[in-house]
Order: structure tokens, then C-alpha cells, then sequence
């Protein structure tokens, strides 16, 4: 890439694990991304699953860099280090201390001795709080984070969610908040440290409980907090049929009205009420006897063709592991051949960014150990020019907001939180799915979450003065987001070649289902049926027989993976964008696809399935156990990872069993994989005598990763999240209680927590923005209003 978003950004890398997703994200992007190595290579190399003895998460998760060599015994080196250190924009290190310590320095020193660095440490629990030294897993993560008390059948044993989003998500979330800290250090000559947290990032970026619930979720959530388990089988139904399964995700009342007409317009359902989310959910029993016979006859192809011509959102719930050769990544170029070990190829999903019609991803796999030189590459980005820019690192950029539900609207939330105006642009005829509320509130908790800090704009876009109006505030913006689907903007009138001519800086970001070419791109696209057709949901599921009452064994009907992490990534494109753009005067069109996004959150998975259904032999599998243990209390659990034989024996001394880990079962690692039944069974009897929080405090104090199950009340009271002011209270007018809300990506130094100015209602700045960014008249605002171009509540007049 000789023109990338990121284009002389200088980062160096001392990551080796966790955060290595982070510097990947730069490196996708443009960035010189030097890795810094031992001579033996980081350890993270010969992290499992391996191919041919080479890891293939490090492969996946250090492409696009360079690597050198230094030695911290040696003073030519360590010369060498500070060094780069002070010509670099970024450097990231991961753990607690972290690689920064070999060379005697840790990352809040070289925050303090070098002024213009931006410094992002990644720990599992950061720094700082009464559990900065313990240690986190995936399962863990969702244990703590409250997903994995969404995840599995009402009762019984939780589900874990598939291994690897958890650390992904966290590396997007890390990724924002280290370019934020850049642009805000280009904006005003200052870096910054950030001590990020992959569990603060998890609760806030994954499920979280205290964010946009999704379309269904808004309609019919309460406003008390629940600790009870969901039922997880109705939200986004799924129904057998003859080859398979299907998932329905009925939304909109045109689609509902769509189900109706394929079920026959049964004349029990014709009553108007039914278009409301709410009612559909209370007679879904009965509406789903009829989609069981209609369906149970028919093959998935069929279905999904039948009902995507009809309108109905549907998805075949499809096998993971010829997601990577299927015929619509192979056509979009959304995977790619590598070379993953010496001489091993294989397909590897390409990466998250479509940038002005083109890929910014995999190029080539992880360097061989000090392929490079210890040197940067090419010339600097350009120096920063100081400005006056308060201390929000987003000030002064103006988003017209055009983004759904929760995939769009976290971009402008997050830009919002940030410091951006963001103009929050609604249709009277086609308003926000997350404003669908409860019968009797004013406004969902969803909404009130995600469009805090905007203002509300109404506007009617189908009409030729709306269209003006829109063209107008495009000449004056920084950035326009959508998430509609393919061709909807474009039939608009404002395809990204329009938006461009009437305004060259502008930068159009946004996300879609599956993109916007491709064999599936018309699809209509939801996260439950991009989890389905992705081989997610076929991933999601239990050893555990289902339930007699349970249609099948998947569970991930109530996670609004990959919404919020897919609101994250655009918003990074859309960031990266802008900091070229204000380097070269040139606006950009960032696309991701939520299909793309998924298969790359779990790309170790995805890859090591595609290495297996090419015939690749030396293929060398994880032996973890991860399990969840019930506890001592009513429906209480822990989870336990246990990724080696040194933390089996110090797991056996916590027990007070040390003659478990001389055992045959579970001696060694695939020992342990093939009697996991029995270890989960043993271990419970210890676990069961005590309290989830007890479990987990005493094999962290041995050095075994393990964390309550935590429901979304519990994390008010964490004393980690308290410690580290995560949450924060959010006060809405329309919404009786405050509500808690995320204080922003990390803490950061010199940027500040988010702001919380109340989401608006429909319409309610409509006047405000047409008279101060327009300078219309109130004569000519109220004709528009009169005519429908405009609306706007009266009591805002």
C-alpha cells in the first residue's frame, strides 16, 4: 500500500499477544508498524493452534509489519530502542508490566520523557484497580464482562460464546482509543498515555448490558435491571427445516406484513397490533406453529430465496468451515491465499477496511524474526500544527448522521462522546428502529444511549427540498455516516461520487451486511442473520443436549455481536479518513461489512478450519480447557481456563488435590481435552462449596485465569469498573432513572470522559440547525414543516 489512511504514521510495536490485533488494525490502515523481537522471536510465535509448528494467530494478527531484532542486554540497542522510541508517533506494549521493562522503561515513562508519544499499554485488567493483576481469557472475559449470563438455555449451564471474539473486540476498542489520542496529539502537539483494560473494553464494546439492546430488545426491555437468565430462543427465531436450519429476524412491520403474506394471512394475526414488536413477541408461539409446518418440508436454499424475495429477513444457519471458499467472500475478494507457515497456504479473511472501493488488509503475513532493520520506514507524517482545540480530541468536526439502529448509530456516538457535532438526520416516515419503546415511555433506554450528545434533525430526504437541504449541510460537513442498505444513498441522489463533488474533503463511512458487491450483498442483512450465515451461530452452542421444550442447541439469539464492534470499526475508518484527509485535503469512502467483520474476529478459528478442509496435516490444536463450574448460591458460576500443564498443577494446589495433576486423564494437555467431562466434574465439587467471587479470587492468586459469572447488575457494583470509572450516570429527561453509561473508550491523560447531553427527541434541533448552519428564516422553516420537507415537535418552535 503506497497510499494508505495512515500513510507515515510511525508505530512501534512491543506487543506480543494480546495486543498484537492493535497494531495489525495500523497496519491494515498504512501505518509503519515495526515490531520489536527478541533474537529467538516473540513467544507469541509458537502460540497454539500452530501449522507445521507456527502459530497461526501470530501469523494473522502480525501481517502488514515489520520486524527487527535488539537486545536489551546490549547499550548499542538499547540505544537503538530510545531511539526509535523518539521518532515513533505510537508505541503499544501489552501486559502488566510489559515489553518496555527488558529495556529498562515501562510505558508511563516514556509517556513522561517524550511529550509528542502517544503510549498505549494493553493489560487484561489495566493498571491500575484491585484486580490489575489478574489474569483473563476469552471465557473469562465473557464471564466478568455479563455476555456469558445472556449466552445458553433459562436454566442450567451457561453457553460460552466461540473463543476469540472477546480479545478481538478489545483490540478494536484499543485501536480507537490509541488513533483518537493520535488525532487529538496532531490537533493540539500533546500525546498521551493510555492505560486500557481488554475487561473494561469487553463490557463496553462486545454486549453490553448498559448500551443499545438492538431494534427487539428496545421495544420490550424493562428499565430494571435483571438477574435473570433470558429466554433465548424467540428474539431472532431459528426452525428446522430439510437440510438444516433457518433464522428469521422480523423487524419492521413491511416485513412483518411480508411474514404474514408467506404464512397464507392467516386471519388470527391481521389485527394492526401485531406490527409492534411487543405483541409479535407475546404471540409468537402460536405464530411460530405456523412457521414450523411451513418450513419443515423445504431446504435452506429455498427458504432464504423464497423469503429474501418476498422481504422477509432470513438466513441459512450455514457450517463454519467453508465460510472463507464460499462463493461470496471468493467474489468480493473478502479472503485471500497466505502463506501461513513456512511453505503452508491457505485462505485468510483479508480484513475489515474497504477503502475508496479498495481492500486495505492482509498483504502478506507475520515477517520471520528480525526481517527488517531497526529503522523506519520512508518519511514522517507531517509535524502537527497546534491549534486551540479544546480537549475533546473531536471538536470542531461536523457528522451528518444518517446511521440505524445500533451498527450506525455507535458511530456517531462514539464521534459524539468524542467531542464532534453530530447531526442526527430522521425521516417522520422512517424514524430510528431504536425508538420503538416500550407502551407508555417516551423514548428507549437503546436511544437514549446511542444518540446522546446529538442533535436531532428532521428531514425528509425523498423529497427535492430535502434533498437541497442535504446538499447544503454537505458543503459544510467533515463526514457523512450511513449503514442503509447497498443502493439506498445512492437512489437517494447522493452516491459517494455526488457527496464528493459537492464537497471534495468529505468522507463517507458506513457499514452493510454483506458490502456492496458480491453474490449476498441485496440480502436483507441483521446481525443475528449475519451470525447465521457467517457459520457463528453454528459455533454458538452447547455440549449439552438441548431442552425438550428448545427447537435446536444455538444460543446467540440474544447477543447483538457483531453490532457494536462493527460501529467501532467503522468509526476507526472513518477517523483514519479524516487524519489523511487533513493531510492531503482528500476525502475517502470507508465501507466495512458486518459478514467480513465477523469472519475476522475469529479468524484463528476460521483459518485453522480452512487449513484442515485443504488437507493440511500438521496441524497442532489448542488444549485449553475453558469450562464454566456452577457455585455455591442459586444459579451462580465461574469460569476456569486452564491453558497449560503449569497452571493444571497450580489449579490442583488450590483445590488441595495435588494428586489430580498426576493423574492420567489430565496430565497433559490433550489429556485433559479428552477427559474434560470428568475434570469439569471434579472440579465442581470444589467450586460448588464456594462463591463464584471466591472461586476465582483464589485461583487468580495462583495464577490461573478464572472470573465470576457477572449479570448487568452486578458490574454496577465491580470493584474494578468502579475503581477505574467505566460507567457513569446518564440523566434523560424522558427516562425516570439514570441510566449507566460508558465514560469513553480508556482513560486517557488529556482527554476527558464523554459529555451527557440527553439524546434528542425526533426533530427537536430541526429549527435550531436550518436556522444557525442554513440561515433560513423562521418564515421559510415553518413553510418546510408545513410542506413535509421538515418536521419538528411544536413545543421546540
Amino acid at each position: 500500500m503506497t497510499d494508505g489512511l495512515l500513510d507515515g504514521v510511525r508505530v512501534l510495536d512491543l506487543s506480543c499477544g494480546d495486543a498484537d490485533s492493535v497494531t495489525r488494525l495500523l497496519a491494515d490502515l498504512g501505518a509503519d508498524v515495526l515490531k520489536i523481537e527478541p533474537a529467538h522471536g516473540c513467544a507469541a510465535r509458537a502460540a497454539l493452534p500452530t501449522v507445521d509448528g507456527s502459530s497461526i494467530a501470530f501469523a494473522l494478527h502480525n501481517a502488514n509489519k515489520r520486524s527487527a531484532v535488539l537486545d536489551p542486554g546490549s547499550e548499542h540497542d538499547r540505544r537503538r530502542f530510545f531511539d526509535l522510541v523518539a521518532t515513533a508517533d505510537i508505541v503499544v506494549d501489552c501486559g502488566n508490566p510489559g515489553q518496555a521493562e527488558a529495556f529498562g522503561t515501562s510505558c508511563t515513562e516514556l509517556a513522561d520523557r517524550y511529550e509528542h508519544l502517544v503510549v498505549l499499554s494493553v493489560a487484561d485488567f489495566g493498571l491500575t484497580g484491585p484486580r490489575s493483576s489478574w489474569r483473563a481469557t476469552d471465557p473469562v472475559l465473557y464471564a466478568m464482562s455479563g455476555a456469558l449470563s445472556r449466552s445458553g438455555p433459562s436454566s442450567g449451564t451457561p453457553v460460552l460464546l466461540p473463543e476469540g471474539i472477546a480479545s478481538a473486540t478489545a483490540a478494536v476498542q484499543a485501536t480507537w482509543a490509541v488513533l483518537l489520542a493520535y488525532y487529538h496529539r496532531i490537533r493540539c502537539g500533546t500525546g498521551d498515555f493510555v492505560d486500557f483494560s481488554r475487561f473494561d473494553a469487553v463490557v463496553m464494546a462486545l454486549d453490553p448490558p448498559f448500551g443499545a439492546h438492538g431494534q427487539v430488545a428496545a421495544g420490550s426491555t424493562g428499565t430494571e435491571p435483571w438477574r435473570g437468565r433470558p429466554q433465548n430462543q424467540d428474539a431472532y427465531p431459528i426452525y428446522s427445516c430439510r437440510d438444516g436450519y433457518v433464522r428469521l429476524c422480523v423487524m419492521a412491520p413491511r416485513q412483518w406484513r411480508a411474514l404474514r403474506g408467506w404464512l397464507g394471512e392467516p386471519q388470527q394475526f391481521q389485527d394492526p397490533k401485531y406490527e409492534l414488536i411487543g405483541e409479535r413477541l407475546a404471540a409468537w408461539p402460536q405464530i411460530s406453529g405456523l412457521v414450523e409446518r411451513l418450513f419443515a418440508d423445504q431446504t435452506m436454499k429455498d427458504l432464504v430465496v423464497a423469503g429474501q424475495a418476498r422481504g422477509v429477513p432470513i438466513a441459512a444457519v450455514l457450517k463454519p468451515s467453508r465460510i472463507l471458499t464460499s462463493e461470496h467472500f471468493t467474489a468480493v475478494g473478502a479472503s485471500t491465499d497466505v502463506e501461513i507457515a513456512p511453505h503452508v497456504n491457505t485462505a485468510a479473511p483479508t480484513g475489515y477496511f474497504v477503502v475508496d472501493g479498495q481492500r486495505c488488509g492482509l498483504r502478506h503475513a507475520a515477517p520471520a524474526p528480525g526481517h527488517d532493520e531497526a529503522a523506519w520506514r520512508g518519511q514522517s507524517a507531517p509535524a502537527p500544527h497546534p491549534s486551540t482545540a479544546s480537549g475533546y480530541p473531536l471538536h470542531g468536526l461536523r457528522i451528518l448522521d444518517l446511521g440505524i439502529i445500533v451498527a450506525g448509530g455507535e458511530v456517531g456516538r462514539l464521534f459524539g462522546d468524542m467531542g464532534a457535532e453530530v447531526i442526527k438526520i430522521e425521516s417522520a416516515e422512517y424514524p430510528d428502529g431504536l425508538r420503538q419503546a416500550r407502551v407508555g415511555d417516551a423514548m428507549s433506554e437503546s436511544f437514549a444511549r446511542t444518540h446522546r450528545n446529538q442533535l436531532g434533525l428532521g428531514l425528509n430526504l425523498r423529497s427535492d427540498e430535502g434533498k437541497k437541504i442535504f446538499a447544503r449541510l454537505v458543503t459544510a460537513a467533515d463526514a457523512v455516516f450511513a449503514n442503509f442498505k447497498p443502493g439506498t444513498l445512492t437512489a437517494l441522489g447522493f452516491s459517494y461520487e455526488t457527496l464528493h463533488a459537492l464537497n471534495p474533503r468529505i468522507v463517507l463511512a458506513g457499514s452493510s451486511a454483506y458490502g456492496h458487491h458480491g453474490p449476498w450483498t441485496n440480502r436483507l442483512g441483521y446481525g443475528p442473520l449475519v451470525r447465521a450465515a457467517t457459520g457463528v451461530t453454528r459455533l454458538w452452542t452447547s455440549d449439552e443436549a438441548p431442552t425438550k421444550a428448545a427447537r435446536h442447541a444455538f444460543y446467540d439469539a440474544t447477543t447483538i455481536f457483531p453490532d457494536h464492534v462493527v460501529g467501532r470499526i467503522t468509526a476507526i475508518g472513518a477517523l483514519a479518513a479524516l487524519i489523511r484527509r487533513d493531510r492531503s485535503g482528500a476525502g475517502a469512502n470507508v465501507h466495512v461489512s458486518q459478514a467480513e467483520a465477523v469472519v475476522n474476529q475469529l479468524d484463528t478459528l476460521f483459518v485453522t478450519e480452512a487449513a484442515r478442509a485443504g488437507g493440511t496435516d500438521d496441524i497442532r490444536a489448542d488444549t485449553s480447557v475453558h469450562a464454566v463450574y456452577p457455585c455455591a448460591g442459586d444459579d451462580e458460576w465461574c469460569v476456569i481456563s486452564i491453558r497449560s500443564d503449569d497452571e493444571w498443577r497450580a489449579a490442583t494446589n488450590v483445590f488441595d488435590e495435588p494428586r489430580w495433576a498426576a493423574d492420567a486423564r489430565f496430565a497433559t494437555g490433550a489429556a485433559r481435552v479428552a477427559h474434560r467431562r470428568d475434570l469439569v466434574a471434579l472440579v465442581s465439587t470444589w467450586t460448588q462449596a464456594r462463591t463464584p467471587v471466591q472461586a476465582a479470587t483464589l485461583l487468580q492468586a495462583a495464577g490461573v485465569a478464572a472470573g465470576p459469572m457477572n449479570r448487568p447488575p452486578d458490574l454496577l457494583t465491580d470493584p474494578q469498573l468502579l475503581e477505574r470509572n467505566v460507567l457513569q450516570e446518564l440523566v434523560h429527561p424522558l427516562i425516570q432513572r439514570p441510566l449507566p453509561a460508558e465514560t469513553g473508550p480508556a482513560p486517557f491523560r488529556h482527554i476527558p470522559p464523554a459529555p451527557q447531553r440527553p439524546a434528542p427527541l425526533p426533530g427537536e434541533h430541526t429549527r435550531q440547525v436550518c436556522r444557525d448552519l442554513l440561515g433560513l428564516t423562521a418564515a421559510d422553516i415553518e413553510r418546510l414543516i408545513a410542506e413535509g420537507t421538515l418536521f419538528a415537535p411544536a413545543e421546540y418552535a
